[in-house]
């Protein structure tokens, strides 16, 4: 199993970025093959100090293997959502892990 973690801080002047990446994420990432499970969503706020909070969404991919993660780095629909979305984001922090 292979998880694949994206960390995004969305244009501050563009209050609809967060829905609109998320919406470009079901869009393009969800369908790609390989992909297992899918989750993507808005930071989530915690009275703890060991959380995070300055980002505004989250990513959170499963593939079966790091060749299918591969994969799906090349994929169409991937490439097409980084060149639809990269407007949303100034900042992105990845994550991969076995």
């Amino acid at each position: 199993m292979f998880s694949h973690v994206v960390i995004f801080w969305t244009d501050p002047a563009n209050p609809q970025a967060p829905d609109a990446l998320i919406a470009g994420g079901e869009k393009y990432l969800k369908p790609i093959p390989g992909v297992i499970q899918f989750h993507m969503g808005k930071m989530v706020g915690s009275h703890r100090p060991v959380v995070d909070q300055s980002y505004q969404v989250a990513l959170n991919l499963i593939f079966p293997s790091k060749q299918a993660q591969d994969d799906y780095q090349v994929h169409p629909e991937h490439l097409k959502f980084i060149e639809q979305c990269r407007s949303l984001w100034t900042k992105v922090v990845v994550y991969d892990f076995e």
